[in-house]
């Protein structure tokens, strides 16, 4: 009698994937490309959507404050809903994650602006679920201002080499001491996930992997 083939053990996928980095770095493409892989509902925060964007690349001082609170709200109804999952939608791929909104608020508030913020914040994150697993993507300054000029968008355009580099700095201080969930982080200025099938491959491959803890990627690269 031959002896049973070894079963391939099972992979599990996370529920609930948050996808993070600066402007530019991929987020909404990996959310996409994440979700049509592990048949997940893909939840996109409203950038467009939001009126004041366009006038906070102009003027950061004067519309930061209505800039954030619109963020704020409309990213807390997005993971409230989330709690609350439809009986068939089993995974979720957020392109963000909702605990960054604050580290935005301390860059661009007042003192009294982010007094009033905090508040604000404290009573909404106590009740929002926990990501599974948090990407965060990186790439150089360059990198971000070339991908931004290939998107498009207009108001973005507006974004100033300093910003980013600030935003940069900030990102990578708040996932240095992230422990809230299982985190990799990719390096992504040499790869091409979305237009290099083995990139994404690649890609796919290490999320799948990831077991817990703090996970640095930095790639020879396709590009």
């Amino acid at each position: 009698m031959l002896p049973e083939p070894a079963r391939t053990p099972l992979v599990k996928i996370p529920r609930y994937i948050a996808v993070e980095g600066v402007i530019g770095v991929g987020k909404s493409s990996l959310t996409r490309l994440l979700a049509e892989e592990f048949e997940a509902e893909a939840v996109y925060e409203p950038v467009v959507e939001n009126p004041f964007l366009p006038k906070f690349y102009k003027d950061r001082k004067r519309y930061a404050m209505q800039t954030q609170l619109y963020f704020l709200l409309t990213r807390y109804q997005q993971q409230v809903e989330l709690k609350q999952p439809g009986l068939f939608v089993q995974r979720n791929v957020c392109d963000y994650l909702f605990a960054k909104d604050r580290m935005f608020a301390t860059l661009n508030l007042d003192r009294d602006e982010l007094a009033l913020y905090n508040q604000i914040y404290e009573t909404l994150d106590a009740r929002l679920p926990s990501a599974d697993l948090v990407i965060y993507l990186q790439a150089d300054v360059d990198t971000l201002l070339e991908r931004i000029r290939r998107r498009g968008r207009d108001f973005e355009l507006d974004i100033e080499r300093s910003y980013l580099q600030e935003l940069s700095d900030l990102y990578n201080d708040f996932f240095f001491n992230y422990r809230g969930a299982p985190l990799l982080v990719v390096q992504t200025s040499g790869i091409d996930f979305v237009g290099n099938e083995k990139d994404r491959e690649w890609l796919i491959k290490e999320i799948l992997a990831m077991k817990g803890g703090t996970k640095h990627l930095i790639p020879l690269g396709s590009l």
